[in-house]
This record gives structure tokens, C-alpha cells and sequence, in this order.
């Protein structure tokens, strides 16, 4: 049997993707106008490929650095490579993304169009810090382009993710003009908000999933299995990584556990004996000092340093009151506060929850707070690896959200 097709649109470094293939969904193409985050696409189609017939080798040389990329890539077949359409969506891009998408397709059908527009328009964050609330911002609109592909491929079901800031902006003026569309061009939609949490992602994450079928017969949103989750970041996510430093780097890391249950139920390490990408950026001595009062205050009392109860030797900040809620501790008996592409500026938000390692957390730990797999590469530097993470749909949960469409599909 022939597997279920879909396309992946505005599709960043690939976690809704890679929840769907999990569940053996087979990629049509993949959509994304960010030119490093489109390479991560290719290089985790690479592996995808190279694992299905056995032959990892090749993968797992780049990783070392043994071959470049270009060796990796060109050990694939150059349909897939294209398979990824490093274009902006638009009134004058979309025909000819459209026949590259064609192309792929060869006239299979599409079962599900997945994904969701950049969030920065719609994110409540974005919103306060645009002098016009993003008003009139091209991005609010996206979704048009969106109703477009469904309106082409005619998929079965589709799946558009966002933040929670949709359910508000121009006071629901986006979600409701939205909602209407889809029902317009022949969709049943309901939408939920879910939290990662319950699907076994170390992290409080909530996110508005819209799911639409097609045709007018009233649509409600499917179950979802749910994974019992009493992990703890430190304990069983963190507790196999090495040891580091500020600004230290290793690209590849041994391990220095063995497996636990949490690791292999979420299927984060997968047999090999090292991690890639176990990066963190440098700290200056007023950083580290103040990182070591906050961790201190979360261990102690499990309360945020506010940052006017910062010595003022170490205040670099006039508005004391601005700036409250500038560091954070990554819960170590708990789960994580949400990860936000603003991670690649700063690591103030994402303070390691350890004395004895004071600093900011890792590119690697930030990957797993998202569930995503120890040999998944994210192409570009440090910098670039931390915004497609923070960007990202977390795999475990997008894996749910497949199983649960896999089902009705396969079943009707």
C-alpha cells in the first residue's frame, strides 16, 4: 500500500514534518522561505532516505565532518533534494511554487496539508513590541496563501499550527476571517489549544491547532492520545549530556549514561553512543554572576530573580521595573517554560539549572526541551540552530496529532 502524501508549508526546520513521518506519512514537498532552515529540511531528508535503505553511513560521516554536505546530498536522489522549495510564498511566487509542487507529486494525490505561517504577527510578544501592533503586517494575511494550496491539492484534512496570540489579534478579527475561508472553499474545521506537556514534551507549550476536513459535515477535533508525563527536565533529559562550559563547543558529544525510559519512549536517543551539537554561547563575568543569583533563588525557593533585586553594581538598566522578568531557570524537578526563537539572541530566558554549570543552555538541550531526536542536524551556526528550534512544532506532539489523522484516513 502506497503511503499518505503530504506537503508541509512554511515548514522551518521540520518538527510538524517529522511527528508526520514518524507515523510513516510520506512527504510530498516541503515549503519554507528561510534559506539555512530549508538546508536543515534536505539534510534531515537525507536521513530519512539513508535510514530507510540501511545505509546511515553516509549521515553519520557528516556529522563527524568527514564528508561535506554537498557528499551527503549528492548521495540522494536529486528528486528529494527538491523535494524542499526554498521560497517565500507570495502573489508572485506561488504559480511556480505550485508547478515545482506538481512536479512531485507526478499526479499522486495529497492526503494532508500541514503547517503554520510565521508566528511573529499573530505572538502577543510580536504585538507589544511593534509600535502599530502589527497592524497592517503582510504576515497577518497568510493564511490566504494557505486556503490556496487546499484549494489545488484538495487534501482530505489539513492541520495549521500557531500561537496562542491568533485566538486575540485584531480581536479575533485573523481567526475568525480564517475559520470562515476554510469553511467557504469547503472545509470543517475545529481548532483546540494543546499543551506539549500532555503529549510527553518536556515543556509548557501551547499552541492553537487547527484541524479542517474536507467537506460540510460538521467536523470535531479527533482525540489525541496522550502520554503520562512525571519526567523531569534535569533528572531524565538532561542527566546524560557532558559537561560544559560558556562558549564551549562539541559538536560531537558522548554520552556519559546509559539510556533511560523517558530518552527511548520519546524516542530522543535512537543507538548511537553521542549527540551532535552540544553547543552553548559565551557568558561575561556579569552575566555568570547574575545567572548564578538567579539559578540560586529558582533551587532555593523556586521563585524568578526580578531584576531590581539585582545588586546595582550589576544593573545595566535605568528602568528597573522594564526589565522584571529577565532571567529565567530552566525547571530542573519539573518541565520547561516555553522555548521562543528569542533564544538565539540572548540565553537570559534559558539559564541551565545547575551551580556547578552556570550558563546558558545548550543547543542540544534546547533541541530535546522540543523532543527532538540526538542526530537531528540544524544546518547554519549556533545562532540559527537556536531560532529554528524555538520555532519549531516539537515531533512528540506532532507525532500525536499524525497518528490520530493516520487513523481516519486508513479508517474513514
Amino acid at each position: 500500500m502506497s503511503k499518505l502524501k503530504y506537503i508541509d508549508l512554511f515548514a522551518g526546520a521540520g518538527g510538524l514534518s517529522e511527528g508526520f513521518i514518524r507515523e510513516e506519512f510520506e512527504p510530498a514537498a516541503h515549503v519554507e522561505m528561510n534559506a539555512v532552515a530549508a538546508d536543515t529540511l534536505k539534510t534531515r531528508i537525507a536521513y530519512h532516505y539513508l535510514r530507510h535503505k540501511k545505509q546511515l553511513k553516509p549521515y553519520y560521516d557528516y556529522l563527524k565532518k568527514d564528508i561535506s554536505r554537498n557528499e551527503l546530498w549528492d548521495s540522494i536522489p536529486q528528486h528529494l533534494l527538491e523535494s524542499v522549495i526554498n521560497e517565500e510564498i507570495s502573489d508572485k511566487t506561488i504559480e511556480n511554487i505550485f508547478k515545482k509542487v506538481d512536479s512531485q507529486l507526478d499526479e499522486k494525490k495529497v492526503d494532508v496539508i500541514i503547517g503554520g505561517p510565521p508566528c511573529q504577527a499573530y505572538s502577543l510578544v510580536g504585538r507589544s513590541r511593534d509600535p502599530n501592533r502589527m497592524k497592517g503586517d503582510k504576515r497577518n494575511f497568510l493564511f490566504r496563501y494557505y486556503a490556496k494550496f487546499l484549494i489545488r491539492y484538495k487534501p482530505k484534512y489539513f492541520v495549521f499550527e500557531n500561537v496562542l496570540g491568533l485566538l486575540t489579534a485584531g480581536n479575533a478579527k485573523y481567526m475568525n476571517e480564517m475559520l470562515k475561508l476554510f469553511g467557504e472553499i469547503g472545509y470543517s474545521a475545529d481548532m483546540k489549544v494543546l499543551n506539549a506537556e500532555e503529549y510527553g514534551v518536556l515543556q509548557k507549550r501551547r499552541r492553537v491547532i487547527i484541524i479542517g476536513r474536507k467537506g460540510k459535515t460538521k467536523f470535531h477535533f479527533p482525540e489525541l492520545q496522550k502520554m503520562e508525563n512525571n519526567w523531569q527536565t534535569k533528572r531524565d533529559l538532561f542527566f546524560d549530556l557532558p559537561f560544559l562550559k560558556p562558549g564551549q563547543k562539541l559538536e560531537i558529544a558522548n554520552y556519559t549514561k546509559s539510556i533511560n525510559e523517558y530518552l527511548k519512549k520519546a524516542e530522543i536517543r535512537n543507538g548511537n553512543d553521542y549527540t551532535i551539537q552540544h553547543i552553548t554561547r559565551n557568558h561575561n563575568e556579569r552575566d555568570l554572576e547574575i545567572y548564578s543569583l538567579a539559578i540560586e533563588k529558582w533551587l532555593n525557593d523556586r521563585q524568578r530573580l526580578k531584576y531590581n533585586e539585582i545588586p546595582k553594581r550589576l544593573q545595566t538598566h535605568n528602568n528597573t521595573q522594564a526589565f522584571l522578568d529577565r532571567y529565567k531557570v530552566i525547571d530542573p524537578t519539573g518541565h520547561s517554560h516555553t522555548l521562543v526563537a528569542h533564544i538565539a539572541k540572548d540565553g537570559h530566558y534559558y539559564i541551565y539549572p545547575d551551580l556547578n554549570q552556570v550558563r546558558s543552555i545548550s543547543v542540544r538541550e534546547a533541541a530535546r526541551i522540543q523532543s527532538f531526536p540526538d542526530d537531528y542536524f540544524f544546518e547554519g551556526g549556533r545562532t540559527e540552530a537556536f531560532k529554528q528550534i524555538g520555532n519549531a512544532v516539537p515531533p512528540l506532539m506532532a507525532e500525536k496529532i499524525a497518528a490520530s489523522l493516520k487513523y481516519h484516513l486508513l479508517n474513514g
